[in-house]
């Protein structure tokens, strides 16, 4: 199929499918006679797998990993476990900082009555000043 379908059936674009060649993510397609690119089964099956490990968090580098390991016929499961173990944890971390972020962010506006005035003691704390209401 060209890379149309394969992009259809994969999720992915066109413009990601010729990105991850470029990047050697993925094998290169075979070429018909008309020089367009060529994917089988196989390949749509890699892509869809590739769309998947991103969507659900893991990077180009990651991906990489997974995909050596779905090729490898005498692999290790613990691989691909400690792969999203890993990748669990770094997520777990992100959340606690964005819950953090979201906490000082609620302390701020509730420190501020956002009135016409212009002393606000949101810019003073994120200019590092002496916390004034903004009243």
């Amino acid at each position: 199929m060209n890379i149309s379908a394969a992009a259809r059936q994969s999720g992915l674009s066109t413009k990601t499918i010729r990105y991850y060649e470029d990047i050697e993510l993925i094998d290169p397609a075979s070429r018909g006679d008309n020089g367009y690119r060529q994917y089988d089964k196989r390949a749509v099956a890699e892509l869809q797998f590739l769309a998947r490990s991103r969507e659900v968090g893991f990077n180009l580098e990651e991906s990489r990993q997974l995909l050596a390991l779905l090729r490898d016929s005498s692999r290790h499961s613990v691989h691909a476990r400690n792969l999203v173990v890993e990748k669990t944890e770094q997520l777990q971390q992100r959340i606690d900082q964005l819950e953090a972020m979201q906490q000082v962010l609620k302390l701020m506006a509730l420190r501020c009555n956002g009135d016409e005035g212009p002393d606000c003691a949101i810019l003073d704390e994120l200019a590092g000043l002496e916390v004034a209401s903004c009243e």
